[in-house]
């Protein structure tokens, strides 16, 4: 790593004094809060975000130079290290011919052939461009399969920016501490009804109160939009036996959870098989992507196939089913999850002993290659559980950290990722920065 020294306090300055600053400045003037995704902005953490120029394996560099070990992974994707080098051969071969048709490709096939052959749930799946559009696409269909309106969600969770999840939602909406959206219409909310998540009395309630009008109950299995939360193994068997003895549809949304967890998501981990899955992120290789599937009585109801209206221009892109399919084809190989389970295990240990050991309140936890912390006593169970940390904690932590290198995801209320080209190296610098700063909090 570049032994170079970060001065954020001087960056946030009025005057500028860096690149980044110059660039920070002259992106708010062009777009909302200088950002494209709310929670890039470093609201909830304070300083000028990083600008960044480039990424390589498990780090990145902004465009002055600094160098990061990097725990957010565009979010997800990066599971087998940013720019991969046979990813990015395989996608220059594939530009040669193109980079978007409007019409089928091969390419949709192998990789709808490898999503379907290891997730339990789909035995048909459609693509589409994001995991917003998938939970929309998902969302119409379960209404359209039930006849009914009413969906189940729980608090915390997000299940993308359409009007029918920003209810009690996570990710920015939980960072920024927002209330539900302004300008979505009541009525695009009316039939959601929210639970706090591993609520199993709420979700009993909630079928009793509406028999016979719940479409379907949608999650996080294991919940990375408001802080890495795991799921009880009652709630989530409780969830299965409701949806049966009511004639809903059990949705998991693994657009983070998908081909992370294990290769066949949280579904196979857990072993519970829900009737809809939405995935994104990973199945595009760090390419714009999402997609649903699941039981072919279902799906056979999406157009052109069946009633049911979904489409997209760019779905099924060429480059982007070219980046997932060699993705998969990498995460397929053996001791993959074992190693990212081995060093996400070190990282996360680490850190909450060395929180500790400092006198911090500190808590968290781990599966495979996603995890998250919290600075309160704990156990968190859910969003209410989570709402009671320090997040004035946090931000000073997430500061320091960036001076020392370290790039977490900028906001308390999000899961970390660990990936395949993180080294040893790469955990035991992590930890000894998180050691150094938590002593000096």
């Amino acid at each position: 790593m570049k032994d170079k020294k970060r001065n954020r306090k001087a960056r946030s300055s009025k005057s500028p004094r860096s690149v980044e600053e110059a660039s920070g400045t002259l992106s708010k003037e062009l777009m909302p809060g200088g950002v494209n995704s709310p929670v890039r902005a470093f609201k909830s953490v304070g300083g000028q975000p990083i600008v960044i120029d480039s990424v390589k394996g498990s780090h990145m560099w902004d465009i002055d130079g600094n160098e990061y070990i990097d725990y957010v992974g565009s979010w997800g994707p990066a599971i087998i290290g940013h720019a991969d080098d046979e990813v990015l051969k395989a996608l220059a071969e594939r530009m040669k011919k193109g980079t978007s048709f409007g019409a089928p490709c091969l390419l949709e096939n192998v990789l709808a052939e490898m999503v379907i052959s290891a997730v339990p749930s789909i035995e048909m799946v459609r693509f589409v461009n994001s995991g917003t559009e998938a939970c929309m696409g998902v969302l119409r269909l379960a209404r359209a399969f039930t006849g009914r309106q009413k969906i189940i969600k729980f608090e915390g969770c997000y299940h993308g920016h359409a009007d029918p999840f920003l209810v009690k939602a996570g990710s920015g909406v939980a960072t920024l501490g927002l209330p539900d959206s302004p300008g979505v219409p009541k009525a695009a909310t009316y039939d959601t009804l929210t639970s706090p998540y591993n609520g199993i009395q709420t979700v009993t309630s909630l079928f009793e109160e509406h028999k016979g009008e719940i479409a379907a109950i949608i999650l996080e299995p294991v919940v990375g939009n408001s802080g890495f939360i795991t799921p009880t193994v009652d709630f989530l068997n409780a969830s299965a036996r409701s949806q049966k003895g009511n004639d809903t549809l059990l949705i998991f949304d693994e657009v983070m959870t998908g081909f992370r967890l294990s290769y066949g998501g949280a579904q196979e981990y857990f072993g519970i098989t829900p009737d809809l899955t939405t995935l994104g992120k990973i199945i595009g290789g760090g390419l714009p992507v999402g997609a649903y599937g699941g039981r072919r009585e279902i799906m056979e109801m999406v157009a052109p196939a069946g009633p049911m209206y979904q489409a997209g221009t760019l779905s099924g892109n060429p480059l982007a089913m070219t980046a997932g399919i060699h993705t998969l084809k990498r995460l397929k190989q053996a001791g993959n999850y074992e190693y990212l389970d081995k060093i996400t295990s070190e990282l996360i240990n680490g850190i909450l002993e060395a929180g500790k050991n400092a006198g911090h309140a500190i808590c968290g936890g781990y599966i495979s290659g996603m995890f998250g912390f919290f600075f309160t006593e704990g156990p968190v169970y859910n969003f209410d559980d989570a709402k009671k940390c320090d997040t004035a904690k946090f931000a000073k932590f997430y500061r320091g950290m960036l001076e020392e290198g370290v790039y977490f995801a900028p906001s308390q209320f999000e899961a970390g990722f660990t990936s395949l080209a993180h080294s040893s190296e790469d955990i035991q610098r992590t930890i000894a920065a998180a050691d150094k700063v938590l002593r000096q909090l």
